[in-house]
Parts: C-alpha cells; structure tokens; sequence
C-alpha cells in the first residue's frame, strides 16, 4: 500500500502533531503528546509539500512555525523547522536523497537556522541504503530522528494523534479499537481515518467501515462530506490497484529487457508511482541493458 499520500494529509489536516515526533518530546515518551483536544491542530504549524526544482524532487512536508510562534522563517530551538520524509518500502537510494534534499533545502531557504529532520518508517527493519556514508553526509543524517511506527504502536496507552500514525501498520484485529479512540477524541479527523479504513478493508461496504469508526449508519444517509470521504477512499484503493498492476507489468517486462533484478531494484519499482511507473514502462522500450535502467532510476 502506498500511504505516503495519506500521512501527507494527516500532517496537513494536523500539522502541530509534528511536535510530538521532535526530540524531547513524545518521541521519547509516546504517552505525553500536550495538545489540547479542544484546540485546533494547526495553531503553531503549517504545512507546506515543497518541490526542489532543479530536480523535480518535492519533500514529503515542511513543517514551518506559525507566525504567533514569533519564528515563522527562521525556526527556533523550541520551535523548528522541521523536514519530514514518510518511506514505507525499501529504498537503497534513500539516505542519499535526504540528505541531497536537506542540503537542497538549506541552499533555498538559508533563512532557516533552527532545523530538524524526521523520518516515519513502518520498522527498524527496512533497507533504506548504506548505514556507513561519507562523513559529511554522516554527520547530517546523524540528526535525523527516525520514527518507527512499529515501534510507536506497542506504546500503551498511545495518544490520539499518535495513534493516528499507526493505522497503516495496525493488525486488522486492531483497527476498530484504535479508529474508535481517534475519533472519540478529535472527530473531525474522519476525513483521514475513513479512507485509511476503506483502503485496509476494501471488500467491506460503506456502512461496515462506519461501524468499525463507531460512526452512527445513519450519518452516511444525511452527511455529504461524509459520502464523499469515502467514495474518496474508494477512489485511492482503484488508483492503488492500477499501481500495483502497473508495477507487476513494468516488472516482467524489465526482466526480459534487462535480466532478472536485485530485490532493491524490485522494490523501488514498486514504489514509484502510477505515473512513474507508466514513464518507466515507456522508456525500458529503449533500453539496451541494466545500465540504462540504473541511470533512468538514478534521475527519477
């Protein structure tokens, strides 16, 4: 599943959640997150999806102080600017591109002085490229915080917000309780919970997704937004088939043009996007050997 979109939207419908996930803070203890529920989730942050366009490269998000915060450009120790990149598939390229983007970053915004990197994984586990770089790039990715969302969802007792994070990665058995406690608390976040639990149970119908949220059947009847969240979700989870179908295609093509492909390769591919993934199929029309997919990846 490709939730690097969803996470996008959880962080633009709640950006002051990035707080919880900076050092000091609920990172370090999962159970402490201080955001009011009665207060909106966006009172010290803004989101902002940034492309670098020299090289087509956008960042997950930018988590920019508001202007109350008294630091709005530049950041502050208490208040950040804060880097987020959400990866959930392998990626042997990974640690390199943050740290060319970070580097990227600084060269167009040198406004920023108070800076720091967050990285959500689903587990410690996944391979996201060498863990020994050259020094300098050593030395910036040493700063990055790297959130495991495996990890985050044993916490007891997990806060709201936090929970949220983990829904992607939550048992199935799990996902009626965790829906249930987001919602109790910050109901206005149906326009993220919904379509990640259409996406986790696609055979399910409209008015079985609503009993899992603890949302009354009869409020998909009279509530438009509601209707239209979930033919949203439907919508994501026919993209993602089209994916993934896409990814399988590209696939046995390449390895007919190319031979049989590292496990690394395979799973960049499959995480490119649909309109990536349609590029590549295009372009592999082309190739004379490996060496042309390495170098069409390394510009993707």
């Amino acid at each position: 599943m490709n939730t690097d979109r969803w996470y996008y939207r959880v962080f633009q419908s709640a950006p002051d959640l990035i707080r919880s996930l900076l050092p000091g803070s609920a990172a370090a203890n999962a159970n402490t997150l201080s955001l009011d529920p009665s207060e909106p989730g966006d009172r010290l942050y803004r989101f902002e999806a940034l492309e670098l366009k020299e090289l087509s490269h956008r960042l997950d998000g930018v988590l920019w102080p508001r202007e109350s915060t008294g630091c709005a450009e530049t950041g502050s120790p208490e208040f950040p600017v804060v880097l987020l990149e959400v990866q959930m598939h392998p990626d042997p390229g990974f640690r390199h591109r943050l740290a060319a983007q970070s580097c990227r970053f600084l060269q167009r915004h040198p406004q920023a002085e108070h800076l720091e990197m967050v990285v959500i994984t689903p587990h410690k586990r996944m391979s996201l490229g060498p863990t020994r770089l050259p020094r300098l790039l050593q030395a910036l990715l040493n700063e990055v915080h790297w959130i495991s969302l495996e990890e985050l969802s044993q916490q007891p007792n997990l806060d709201p917000l936090l929970n949220l994070l983990t829904l992607p990665v939550r048992p199935e058995s799990e996902l009626a309780a965790s829906s249930q406690q987001i919602l109790a608390s910050r109901p206005e976040l149906k326009t993220v919970v919904l379509p990640m639990l259409i996406q986790r149970f696609p055979q399910l119908s409209e008015e079985q997704i609503m009993v899992i949220a603890g949302i009354p059947r009869e409020e998909i009847r009279h509530t438009r937004a509601v209707q239209d969240w979930l033919a949203e979700g439907r919508q994501e989870g026919r993209q993602e088939g089209r994916q993934e179908g896409e990814a399988a295609l590209t696939l046995r093509l390449l390895n007919r043009r190319c031979g049989p492909l590292s496990e690394a390769t395979t799973a960049q591919i499959q995480a490119l996007p649909l309109e990536q993934l349609e590029a590549l199929a295009e372009a592999l029309l082309d190739f004379q050997g490996p060496a042309d997919l390495d170098t069409w990846l390394a510009a993707c």
